[in-house]
């Protein structure tokens, strides 16, 4: 994503001047891993020369930020109350710019199910699915194997591959234990992929092969539990429907700044999107930072790149 020279310049100069907080932590399940990406993305800014200060909101959050007097937010939280559009719309009455996306589309997207309906009303394809609400949603649906997540999480927290109708029941439960509805989806047989967008740049394609199973919370965090292929071995009109699918979800949904789409190919080569991560991790072992990398972006510039777009969604 190539800036001018003097526009560069220019951002810098107006950036270094404020003080920026990198809000990190949180309450949700995902609160070691934003500890981890908050913590890489305050040495990358102050690697760079910026006046950046760390605030853990894991309590009295707003007191934490009046405290700090901070001038815009770097949002590296993830999950409930720092990705699903809270701290978002907190920011905005406080009036401090911030990173990422805007309450809408945060809270849009951090529901699978709504999000499927922006995706559709947008021409994007997606696999078809049904909440559950409850151990009363016993009757399955779809046609096997399906796979059950929570709604509302990150991380694939609680995701289950449902093979046998046997298996239903107690994926379901499994998948409520992380929040109050789950989304039963149709499982797409094929490769997996995701796409990271930052404004209107699309960065390189990244294939996801797990050794094991799913892409699950082990297989992400856990250095070695899966290949990822940089840039993607795609054909190029294959490459370009699967970047189209992601940019198209990104558009539907309203984001802004960073965002990581993740995509299922089918064996028919026909892009699913699945979901849009508003906040997407940003550890050593993050799958944006690799995507940025493969066009030459190191990590503290991408960072950079990231703040350069915080603004006040609101005006």
């Amino acid at each position: 994503m190539p800036l001018a020279g003097k526009n560069m310049a220019a951002l810098r100069r107006k950036f270094k001047a404020k003080k920026i907080g990198v809000l990190m932590g949180g309450v949700s399940e995902e609160r070691e891993i934003s500890l981890r990406s908050g913590t890489s993305v305050l040495g990358a800014l102050k690697e760079r020369g910026y006046r950046a200060v760390a605030i853990d909101t894991e309590k009295d959050a707003i007191a934490r930020i009046r405290k700090a007097a901070i001038d815009v937010a770097f949002i590296a939280l993830h999950g409930r109350y720092g990705e699903d559009g809270m701290m978002q719309g907190t920011l905005e009455m406080m009036g401090i710019p911030y990173t990422g996306s805007g309450v809408m589309a945060c809270a849009v997207g951090m529901d699978k199910a709504a999000a499927k309906v922006f995706f559709k009303d947008s021409g994007v394809p997606t696999p078809g699915s049904y909440v559950a609400t409850g151990s009363r949603d016993k009757t399955l649906r779809l046609k096997l194997p399906v796979i059950v997540k929570p709604n509302s999480q990150g991380s694939t927290i609680g995701v289950s591959v449902v093979r046998k109708k046997s298996e239903y029941a107690a994926a379901v439960c499994f998948a409520l234990k992380h929040g109050t509805e789950a989304i039963v989806e149709e499982f797409v047989e094929g490769r997996e992929f995701t796409v990271a967008v930052l404004g209107s740049t699309v960065f390189p394609v990244i294939e996801i092969r797990p050794k094991a199973g799913i892409y699950d919370f082990k297989a992400k965090y856990v250095k070695g539990m899966t290949e990822f292929i940089v840039p993607a071995k795609l054909a190029g009109p294959v490459e370009r429907k699967v970047k189209d699918a992601a940019l198209g979800a990104y558009e539907s949904l309203g984001c802004s700044g960073a965002a990581r789409v993740d995509v299922m190919l089918d064996k028919k080569n026909r892009p699913y999107v699945l979901e849009v991560n508003t906040s997407p991790g940003m550890t050593s072992l993050s799958l944006f930072p690799k995507a940025a990398a493969a066009v030459g972006l190191t990590y503290p510039e991408l960072v950079e790149r990231m703040l350069f777009a915080a603004s006040l969604k609101g005006k």
